[in-house]
This record gives structure tokens, sequence and C-alpha cells, in this order.
């Protein structure tokens, strides 16, 4: 009975697809999460503006969304007017930058409560978030 021994020069190359197979599946994955992160998690109808600029801050700013029922959400997480008064009272006495973003449909005296409830706590300055449209 013969021994049949193996050398180096029988495996001459590395079985590479399953490699790729996993790669192509984690950027299918990378792509699927990418548009999520840069459309945002609640889902507004910005108004369009004719002269809407796109400005890089330096600091993060606090954003402010009103949906079209007039649901308030603080940086993504749903909260009411007296809770968005106690979270803007705690702010440090910095001038925090202040993103307001509202859904085209809200009605506008949603938009003036929060702007007057900001008022109160002495931030006067805000950036209205639209999307930029035809004059």
């Amino acid at each position: 009975m013969k021994r049949k021994f193996v050398y180096e020069s029988d495996i001459a190359e590395i079985n590479m697809t399953p490699f790729v197979d996993i790669v192509l599946v984690i950027l299918v994955i990378f792509m699927v999460t990418a548009t999520f992160v840069t459309q945002g998690k609640i889902p507004l109808t910005l108004p369009q503006a004719s002269n809407a600029e796109n400005r890089k801050d330096e600091q993060k700013p606090i954003t402010l969304s009103l949906s079209e029922s007039g649901e308030l959400y603080y940086d993504d997480v749903a909260v009411s007017l007296e809770d968005l008064d106690a979270k803007i009272a705690q702010i440090s006495a910095s001038e925090p930058h202040i993103l307001l973003r509202s859904d085209a449909k809200t009605p506008f005296e949603y938009v003036v409560k929060v702007i007057d409830l900001c008022k109160k706590h002495r931030i006067s300055t805000f950036a209205i978030q639209t999307t930029k449209g035809g004059a």
C-alpha cells in the first residue's frame, strides 16, 4: 500500500470565494445603514427656501423637530413642551445653537410655542432648516 504525501506545492492558492462573499455582505450592510443615518429618524417634509444654504457649525446644534401633527422632538427624542422647558433650563449659560426643523404642514402656532419657550430662557437665535427650492 502506497502512502500519499501532501506537499506544500499541492495547495497552491487559498480559496477567496468565502472571503469575497463576507466582504460584499458587509458592504451592503454599510450602504443600507449609511442611508438611514443621513436621512434622519423623524420623517419631515421641510419647507423650501430659494436662499437655503448649507452651513457647518463648530458646535453641534440642539435639534428641535416638529412633525406635521405638532409632536415635538429634542435631538430625535419625543418630548412635551414641559420637558423641553426643563431641558433648556439645564443648558449652560453659553449661547446654544438651536436648529429648528418643522414639517411644511405643521401649524405655525406650534413653531411659535417652541420659539417662545426658547426666548423665555434667553435663546434668541435659531437656524431654521429648509430644503433648497426654486424661486
